[in-house]
């Protein structure tokens, strides 16, 4: 007697990316419901402060969201500018990497927020950068260039029969990169970019430094205001530690479902 076998997960297309991104988001507004209800239930200093710390970890997770497509975008760009064989391409991606990668992300926080505004107005920009977008540009710039050295050892992952092919069937470089290179790049640094989204998830808490009110300071504040550091700071990792394992369950779904697609 034969055992029937399993009907074969289907790879990851449109519909199903956009049933993962609607269950993502499902999950992450009942952790916030749940959070919000655990929270209340605890004694002082915790629970009568409850709001403020969901409210620090809702600006924490947008933080991570809106730096994490945006780094994503410039990683692809420098990734790509980076596998140039044109010296001027390449230079200024590698400049940049360079400059990302050797200061440190704090540093970077404060001078987008107190020293990017008067150089723009010094060259004729009058732009004003309030504390969540310029937490998002840095954040963004920051594990932009890590993604990009990612991308960049994906692309030259790709076998170069798949490129040599696709020129000789008359695509140019531009939509050979575009159509045969890339899509089986981002299949392959799948879990180093997912990798680098946890990260930037943690990494969000230096956002503090500037006055942005997400998790990190959102406790900071209930510990000086009660003097009670042990159960503020032991909520603030509980939360932190809530939303990077809801965080890590997608995105290792996602890590399955393109293995799948690549076989």
């Amino acid at each position: 007697m034969t055992v029937p076998k399993a009907a074969p997960r289907q790879p990851l297309g449109g519909f199903a990316l956009l049933a993962w991104v609607v269950a993502a988001a499902a999950a992450f507004f009942l952790l916030f419901f749940l959070i919000t209800a655990v929270l209340r239930q605890i004694p002082d200093p915790i629970g009568p402060r409850a709001d403020l710390f969901v409210e620090g970890a809702r600006m924490t997770l947008q933080l991570t969201v809106v730096s994490g497509l945006i780094g994503l975008l410039v990683g692809i760009v420098a990734g790509i500018m980076r596998t140039s064989a044109v010296w001027l391409v390449r230079a200024p991606a590698s400049l940049f990497i360079w400059l990302i990668r050797g200061t440190p992300l704090l540093v970077q926080i404060l001078f987008v927020y107190n020293a990017l505004p008067p150089i723009l107005q010094a060259i004729g920009l009058k732009v004003e950068l309030n504390e969540f977008w310029s937490a998002v540009i840095a954040l963004a710039l920051n594990v932009g260039a890590y993604n990009a050295e990612v991308i960049r050892a994906g692309i030259l992952a790709v076998p170069r029969g798949q490129t040599e092919a696709a020129r000789s069937l008359g695509l140019s470089g531009a939509q050979t990169m575009r159509t045969v290179v890339l899509p089986q790049a981002l299949r392959i640094v799948v879990p180093p970019l997912v990798n680098n989204l946890v990260a930037l998830l943690k990494d969000s808490s230096l956002a503090s430094s500037i006055a942005l009110l997400e998790l990190t300071l959102a406790g900071s504040r209930v510990s000086s205001e009660t003097f009670q550091p042990v159960p503020v700071l032991t909520t603030v990792a509980c939360v932190y530690l809530a939303l990077t394992t809801v965080m890590t369950l997608f995105t290792d779904q996602l890590e399955k479902r393109v293995k799948i697609a690549t076989r």
